[in-house]
């Protein structure tokens, strides 16, 4: 049961294969706190929101939240040994029938009249996905986590291509009040694999998942698209300090050309898009979080007892590396089908090299991500120690 009714909040953001980042933060951070003293299978996260695969990362570590050491060992295990056919197919038939169809398309639509009755959905099939989130999930622990307190909330986000609207589907046995804010909210819902299905359903590349939420039926993809304040769900369900873990370097400061300019290809665009979509509303909620806590701080007890909001303390974990860069080294690792076809819009080359993190599922990539989290989680051990100090404190007298 929860020894405090101040809770500690955990938000694994989106980025595809990217979130293998998360995976070696969290196995850092474990190692961390055990080394500290911390029981091993004890959950040190009353909430934990994921947006896109940190949605499937958020949802796996809840349904083991009686036991976090097992959780984080299952979570490695998947990610220490990814392969794209995984997650999408990368057989020849299965691109020719979902990418190449779907770039000529893109290209040519003008003059496929016989694909217009059944165009292709997406750019890659990920129908794989499926089996491997009900492999992965354990939801009926989940249930019994959320009954017995070891857990107060889950909440993952997608975005409705439908209505415009970006949701959070939240799942607690406690009742808490829906919230609505401008085009968006959020909704207590029974998360299952539709919902991560949806939330990791990046724009283009997957397909949009039908959610039947309201009496209606609509379509929904990624939830880092219009995603204005990702910190926002794990506040709204309880949290009074957050853990975020990155996909991308926080603040990263433009790189000039060293050669001329060239025109950018297709590839290149879409990953300038998909880090847009994935980064940048995290880095803004960020700053506006701490420019509230500043504010705050500047007033009396009396004036903020009268204020709705309250300070939240944020810890950040984020690559201390370009993961473009790391994705331009692993490339070739892909399945050749799937190569070849991203070949074609420039998705192979070092420029296009971004869009290609987001589909890297594989191994080479995927290990030296988690080695990369690792890494800057323990060369952050000061600060993760000072973040959990209380919880640690309580924990060593229980």
């Amino acid at each position: 049961m929860e020894s405090t009714d101040k809770k500690t909040g955990l938000i694994l953001t989106g980025g595809g294969a990217r979130a293998a980042y998360q995976v070696g933060v969290l196995n850092a951070l474990s190692m961390i706190l055990m080394e500290a003293g911390w029981p091993a299978h004890r959950n040190p996260f009353q909430i934990i929101c994921g947006t896109s695969a940190g949605a499937i990362n958020a949802t796996a570590l809840a349904c083991r939240a009686d036991d976090f050491g097992e959780g984080v060992r299952e979570l490695m295990s998947v990610w220490s040994n990814f392969r794209v056919e995984q997650v999408y197919r990368s057989d020849s038939l299965g691109v020719i029938r979902s990418g190449a169809r779907w770039l000529s398309l893109f290209s040519f639509g003008w003059m496929l009249r016989k694909w217009r009755a059944n165009p292709p959905n997406s750019l890659l099939d990920n129908t794989p996905l499926v089996t491997m989130l009900h492999r992965l999930l354990d939801l009926p622990r989940l249930d019994d986590a959320l009954a017995n307190g070891t857990l107060h909330a889950l909440a993952v986000t997608a975005s409705s291509y439908t209505g415009g609207q970006h949701l959070t589907f939240y799942q607690s046995m406690q009742e808490i009040e829906p919230w609505r804010r401008t085009q968006r909210g959020a909704i207590r819902d029974q998360i299952g694999v539709e919902h991560l299905l949806a939330s990791s359903a990046i724009p283009f590349i997957f397909p949009a998942i039908p959610i039947f939420y309201e009496g209606r039926r609509e379509y929904f993809g990624d939830g880092s698209m219009r995603q204005i304040a990702p910190i926002s769900p794990a506040i709204h369900l309880g949290s009074s300090k957050i853990l975020v873990i990155g996909a991308g370097r926080m603040g990263e400061r433009s790189e000039a050309p060293t050669e001329l300019a060239q025109y950018p290809s297709l590839a290149q665009v879409a990953g300038h898009a998909l880090s847009s979509i994935f980064l940048d509303g995290l880095a803004a909620d960020i700053e506006r979080t701490n420019r509230v806590n500043q504010t705050l701080s500047m007033l009396t007890a009396e004036q903020r007892a009268k204020m709705p909001l309250r300070p939240i303390e944020v810890l950040v974990i984020s690559p201390s590396e370009r993961i473009d860069e790391i994705a331009s080294r692993h490339v070739n690792s892909l399945p050749r089908p799937v190569r070849v076809m991203l070949g074609g819009i420039g998705a192979t080359e070092v420029r296009g090299a971004a869009l290609a993190s987001y589909l890297l599922f594989e191994q080479s990539f995927t290990r030296e991500l988690i080695a990369l989290g690792e890494r800057d989680t323990y060369a952050m051990r000061d600060q993760v120690l000072a973040f959990f100090e209380p919880d640690l404190a309580l924990a060593l007298q229980a």
